[in-house]
C-alpha cells in the first residue's frame, strides 16, 4: 500500500490552570497557547510512519457552553494535513481527544486485503485501550 494523504482537524481546549485566582489568561488565549504548544510538537517531534505536510491555525477560536458545569470552553482549531505511511499510522496518529473530522485526500480509493483490515481492526482496538486507560489516570488524578 502506498503513501495517504489525510486532513485532520483537531480543536485543542483552553483549560484554566488550577490554583490560579487571579491575573489568569481567559479561556480564548488558554486554547491558543495550547494549539500553539501542541502544533510545536506536531512540527518537531518526529512520529514514525507519519511525514507532515502542512499545519494551518487561521481559523478563529470559538466558545461553547459545558453542558454540565455550565462553564464556557474555548476551542482552538488546526487543520494538519499529512502523510501516513499506512492506515495503521494514520490511526494512532488521530486517536487524540482532541480529534474532530478527517478527509482523505491521497489516493482516491483505498483497497484493504483480509491482512490489512485483520491489522486495522487491532490497531483500533489497541489505540481504543490505550485511550480508555488515558481516560480511567485522568478521572482518578481528578478525584
Amino acid at each position: 500500500m502506498s503513501e495517504i494523504k489525510i486532513k485532520l482537524r483537531f480543536d485543542y481546549l483552553g483549560k484554566a490552570k488550577s490554583g490560579k485566582l487571579f491575573g489568569g489568561k481567559n479561556v480564548e488565549q488558554l486554547a491558543e497557547d495550547t494549539r500553539q504548544q501542541q502544533v510545536s510538537l506536531l512540527r518537531n517531534v518526529p512520529v514514525q510512519g507519519i511525514r507532515i505536510e502542512d499545519i494551518e491555525m487561521s481559523q478563529e477560536v470559538y466558545l461553547v457552553m459545558d453542558e454540565i458545569s455550565g462553564k464556557k470552553l474555548a476551542y482552538a482549531p488546526a487543520m494538519i494535513t499529512f502523510y501516513a505511511d499506512s492506515i495503521e499510522d494514520a490511526i494512532k496518529f488521530s486517536m487524540k481527544e482532541e480529534f474532530r473530522t478527517v478527509e482523505i485526500i491521497e489516493p482516491e480509493e483505498l483497497l484493504l486485503s483480509k491482512n490489512d483490515i485483520e491489522k486495522l481492526l487491532f490497531k483500533v482496538s489497541k489505540e481504543l485501550v490505550a485511550y480508555k486507560d488515558y481516560l480511567m489516570r485522568k478521572i482518578d488524578n481528578w478525584k
